[in-house]
């Protein structure tokens, strides 16, 4: 184990001043700035060097000590760069063995030529690998051979490395500091505080992945690409149900319909929605001034021909012409009566009963008072409120080969927590306009089992089961309809 390290009160100060002023940073330039200028007031060095390392992009020199802005085709600039991609490596793979010492030097860099270019691409385009967090000190033998010539030309002896990374241990590149005297553990300690407070900064400043390329990351070439798509190609053969939604009312099953027994207007509804009723119970009743005054008018012609008809009658015993003239009374008699008895009929037809028992199923009363309707026209039904039947209002575009036999599932809109199965009786042939407007075909089903059932009129989405398909045909079923509809094919 490390020996505890003692830091001075004054140090302390001046860790927290620059922790301050990185948290105080406006822009991305302002902290890298910060990090290679004015740290020299709190650890002493001749020169500093911050490689960004941003997310699905190559690294590059951010910063330099002494320079407002860095030069990217400086010889300086170029060969920090050279410096920075192999030190990327060596905190990824020899951070450990770096802080020794020299001893492992040649060892390091044997390693390092013999991965070539190949490997260099690799970790410079993979900036979001996790790395070690350590500071760690090195010298030249650390390097490749092509980036140890050029050490002394630039640098002093020794070079202290600074690794920056956020919380999940993504790399967002270092700093580099060198002078001539070696670096202590205090200050290896003092830098590594300081470097969490820069990435802390620095992932703020951070933009944040698209979409896109966390897909494109995900899908990169290797182990975990081929896991993810043996995983989509095997969900996309997953067998599911094909199933369609479509809108539901809970109607009568053979309900009776109560019709107009003939022309005229409602004068009266003798009955409410949804009330029971029982066979002879009135119903509603026409207005019967008119077939009133045509009774009244056929009595009277009736009493007329009668008369008449006696009287020739009476006549007739004496005289033959009388007895001519009784036969055509006769017949104006008959005619009377025969209109008399038919006006009586349809009179007494103004009243409408209930045939059977029932609930009467009728919209507002008051939009069939006054209203005139003819001979035939439907006015309200009687139903049976236990005997109902499910009617479903299939969408064109929906249609999935519904066929008799099949189930489907009521789910009321009144019970979001009910639900009831029926089997499809009959489904209509030819699709109608529903009174939203929308073209539909109308499926009936019957409700299965013994159980509670809904009550009539009940509205609701009737989900209904088809055949099993793979996840990859219901997804795409209906952008390919609309595709081959677009396109003809």
């Amino acid at each position: 184990m490390n020996a505890p390290v003692r830091i001075e009160a004054g140090d302390l100060a001046l860790l927290w001043q620059l922790a301050a002023r990185a948290r105080e940073a406006e822009s991305e330039q302002t902290l890298g700035f910060t990090m290679v200028n004015e740290t020299l007031s709190f650890i002493p060095y001749r020169q500093a060097a911050w490689w960004r390392a941003p997310l699905h992009a190559p690294g590059a020199v951010a910063a330099v000590s002494g320079l407002p802005q860095s030069d990217p085709g400086a010889p300086y600039v170029q060969w920090l760069g050279a410096a920075f991609r192999a030190l990327v490596r060596l905190a990824a793979n020899h951070a450990p063995g770096a802080a020794d010492g020299t001893s492992a030097g040649a060892a390091s860099r044997t390693e390092a030529q013999t991965e070539g270019r190949s490997a260099d691409a690799t970790q410079a385009n993979e900036p979001h690998a996790s790395v070690s967090t350590r500071p760690f000190a090195f010298t030249s033998a650390h390097l490749p051979a092509e980036v140890a010539a050029e050490w002394s030309a630039w640098w002093p002896m020794h070079a202290l490395w600074v690794p920056l990374a956020d919380r999940t241990g993504r790399s967002l590149g270092g700093v580099v500091f060198v002078r001539d005297n070696a670096w202590t553990r205090t200050e290896e300690v003092m830098l590594g505080e300081l470097a969490q407070v820069w990435a802390h900064a620095l992932a703020a400043f951070a933009p944040r992945a698209t979409l896109a390329t966390r897909a494109r990351l995900l899908l990169r070439p290797g182990k975990v690409q081929r896991r993810v798509l043996a995983g989509l190609a095997l969900l996309c053969v997953v067998p599911v149900p094909l199933t369609v939604l479509a809108p539901a009312e809970v109607t009568a099953n053979d309900p009776f319909v109560v019709r107009a027994p003939l022309d005229g207007v409602i004068e009266r509804l003798y009955t409410q929605p949804n009330q029971r009723v029982t066979p002879g119970t009135p119903l509603f009743a026409l207005d019967s001034t008119t077939l009133a005054s045509r009774y009244a008018v056929a009595s009277k012609n009736f009493d007329t021909a009668a008369e008449e008809y006696r009287q020739t009658a009476q006549l007739a015993v004496t005289d033959d012409k009388d007895r001519l003239d009784m036969a055509l009374r006769r017949g104006k008699l008959d005619e009377s009566r025969v209109e008399l008895d038919y006006t009586a009929r349809e009179l007494a037809r103004v009243r409408v009963t209930a045939a059977r028992a029932g609930v009467a199923v009728f919209a507002d009363p008051n939009d069939w008072n006054g209203k005139a309707v003819s001979v035939g026209e439907k006015v309200m039904l009687l139903a049976d409120p236990a005997n109902v039947e499910l009617t479903a209002y299939l969408p064109v575009a929906d249609n999935v080969d519904v066929k008799p036999g099949t189930t489907l599932t009521l789910y009321p809109k009144s019970s979001p927590l009910s639900s009831y199965d029926a089997r499809i009786d009959t489904v209509a042939y030819r699709a109608e306009p529903t009174p939203e407007g929308v073209l539909a075909y109308r499926v009936k089903a019957t409700f299965s089992g013994s159980g509670p059932r809904p009550v009539l009129g009940v509205m609701g989405t009737a989900r209904i089961h088809g055949r099993w398909v793979p996840l990859a045909y219901y997804v795409l079923r209906r952008p390919l309809t609309t595709a081959r509809q677009w396109l003809g094919w």
